[in-house]
């Protein structure tokens, strides 16, 4: 229990948010939910369980002010290295879970507006699990076993298409736990194309690919990472109409044409 005490001040005054949360499972709520949360809420909640657990957090209503009412989660304790992912606005997250025994919720909102807030549950998982990666908006999940060696595959409902890997399997990861080779899919709308990016990884695809795109295709890719972090883009496949089709990055020191 040592290591806690680096968190003196997980309640701040006049507020009933944040605080050391233990037990098999549970229910994590944003001050005041579901009838809205006030402004300049400053709440954070640990999240703790034995040494060889794990924790899988789900969420079962999400609706923050975009951009400027923020939850971000720690994989571990909260400091800046051990940030998963910051959530905001009305998308229902997908679920996450820690690779230790520990795992930080921040919320911070700011001087005005305000919306329902969020309610997450939570299960410790045994090491040898994945736990359920989630539902995707507008997807299908296929499997109900995320032990090691499980697989699951993902679909889209009619009028979507699948971005990103559609089987995922559980391996062993390091420090004898258990995680998901690849992020969740999503699915876009077909004929519609790009869209704004977050998390740790993901993948994107030119419309249709790998059949050809269409023309007077015009998509943009926006994706999003913490201030300090840089962004890596790795091609695994790539042709297109030399001289007349263009993929512009920008983000860059200059923006290169491709």
């Amino acid at each position: 229990m040592g290591p806690l005490l680096q968190f003196p001040d997980l309640r701040r005054a006049g507020q009933n948010c944040g605080g050391l949360v233990q037990g098999p499972n549970g229910t994590i709520e944003s001050p005041g939910f579901p009838h809205g949360y006030p402004n300049y809420a400053n709440c954070t909640w640990i999240i703790i369980t034995g040494e060889r657990n794990r924790i899988q957090l789900s969420f079962h209503t999400f609706a923050l002010e975009e951009d400027f009412d923020i939850l971000s989660v720690y994989d571990g304790q909260l400091q800046q290295g051990n940030l998963k992912v910051r959530l905001s606005g009305f998308q229902l997250p997908s679920s996450i879970v820690s690779s230790g025994s520990i795992l930080t919720l921040w919320f911070t909102t700011d001087f005005a507006v305000s919306a329902q807030g969020f309610k997450a549950l939570y299960e410790v998982l045994p090491s040898h699990t994945c736990g359920n990666p989630g539902e995707i908006l507008k997807g299908v999940l296929h499997g109900t076993r995320f032990n090691i060696g499980d697989k699951i595959r993902y679909s889209c409902l009619s009028g979507y298409v699948l971005e990103g890997h559609a089987i995922l399997t559980c391996i062993v990861s390091p420090g004898n736990g258990a995680s998901w080779d690849f992020p969740a899919p999503f699915c876009r709308a077909e004929g519609a194309c790009g869209g704004t990016l977050r998390g740790t990884s993901s993948s994107i695809s030119s419309p249709h690919f790998p059949s050809e795109y269409e023309n007077n295709a015009d998509c943009t890719w926006t994706i999003l990472a913490e201030p300090g972090d840089t962004i890596a883009l790795v091609f695994t496949d790539f042709q297109l109409e030399e001289g007349y089709d263009f993929l512009e990055i920008s983000g860059t020191e200059a923006p290169s044409i491709w």
